[in-house]
């Protein structure tokens, strides 16, 4: 049988393509998203007439159960609940709605059609659980888990980075699996029933952050470097070059990266728009050590307006939108036989700024796939 599945907050398609990657012999018969953009890049990627530019809190349930669905894929609005925003809302913030909107008014008036999907998976910023300026858990993740335990659910909560998966991109994201019962998830008891994963049950464990703990020799997943990853030939640093009036003035607070590097931080949607926390730079030349080239322009910047000239034999550069692509796992590395599947509408439709955007906004195609692999375990 093959399973039917909606795609809520499609973005550009990440759900999709990490079903169609997945064993589980399926596909996404109606997307949904209200970007335009993001609707137009995802046409030339999937069948065209799939995805559908509305507002997911118009939808009625007659809509949603007439296309009989057994999967739901969802991954609504980060910005109210990501550690980037310390004024988080939460369940408050107008872009929570449309996903509680489904949660309270769309499943329980399915369940009295007898019209529920029998699995669902929800992918969200970790801080979903508990908004850092609410510090508690969130009224959103409580209201997912109980409205889902009262329809009939069984639910399994994870946070998982890429690294887990072999994948140098440091991106924590909270994930949450329902299967509706008699259905059992693989792995777990009744003990676990609140419990919130650190790896996928019955795969491996718990991921230590090597930064923070000694233990290094429980991380075993072999994780390559950059290098893989990065466009070629070398020349791309001319491509994504750091404006000078950026690196003058917020140049020391950038995550500096190497293309040996085997981690990268999370990229945001604010990625070459932000500085902090919005995603890792690359630093071309290995030759040189960083801080002590930055020691230097630290040094000369308050009486030399060119100090920033200091920087240039760094070579840094932001990653392309091809590298997010690859470590996104849109695409496959650079050293794969495979052929590359994602590609973009003309640049006078989507720019290089929502190129970025978008990716942000996206999910991690790998982590993904895997977690779609586990909730079809029987």
């Amino acid at each position: 049988m093959s399973v039917r599945a909606l795609e809520f907050y499609a973005g550009i398609g990440g759900l999709h393509l990490a079903l169609q990657r997945s064993s589980v012999h399926g596909s996404v018969v109606q997307a949904f998203d209200w970007d335009r953009v993001a609707c137009q890049v995802y046409r030339i990627n999937h069948s065209p007439d799939i995805i559908k530019n509305t507002d997911i809190s118009k939808l009625s349930v007659t809509q949603l159960a007439n296309f009989n669905a057994d999967l739901w894929l969802l991954s609504p609005a980060c910005q109210p609940y990501t550690v980037l925003n310390p004024n988080a809302k939460g369940a408050t913030d107008p872009r929570a709605r449309s996903f509680l909107y489904l949660v309270q008014d769309i499943l329980p008036q399915l369940a009295k059609m007898n019209a529920l999907p029998s699995r669902l998976l929800v992918e969200n910023v970790a801080g979903f659980e508990s908004p850092p300026s609410l510090g508690k858990t969130s009224f959103t993740r409580q209201t997912l888990v109980s409205a889902m335990r009262s329809l009939g659910y069984r639910t399994l909560e994870l946070l998982l980075t890429p690294l887990q998966f072999g994948v140098p991109n440091s991106r924590l994201r909270y994930y949450f699996l329902a299967k509706k019962d008699p259905l059992r998830f693989a792995h777990t008891g009744k003990e676990d029933i609140d419990r919130i994963w650190r790896h996928i049950p019955g795969q491996g464990e718990d991921w230590i952050d090597d930064r923070f703990d000694d233990s290094k020799e429980r991380n075993r997943v072999h994780i390559p470097t950059l290098n893989s990853y990065l466009d070629t030939p070398a020349e791309t640093a001319d491509y994504y070059p750091i404006p000078d009036k950026v690196l003058f003035k917020w140049g020391s607070l950038f995550d500096v990266i190497y293309p040996s590097s085997c981690r990268s931080c999370c990229f945001t949607r604010g990625y070459t728009q932000l500085v902090r926390g919005a995603g890792s730079i690359l630093q071309m030349n290995e030759d040189l050590d960083t801080t002590t080239v930055f020691d230097e322009f630290a040094v000369a910047r308050p009486d030399n307006p060119d100090a920033v000239r200091i920087l240039d034999p760094l070579r840094l550069r932001y990653f392309s939108p091809e590298e997010l692509l690859r470590l996104f796992g849109f695409n496959p590395r650079i050293d794969s036989l495979e052929p590359a599947y994602f590609k973009w509408p003309d640049t006078k439709v989507v720019r290089l700024r929502s190129q970025y955007r978008l990716i942000g906004n996206s999910v991690n195609v790998t982590v993904v796939q895997a977690l779609i692999e586990y909730l079809f375990i029987e």
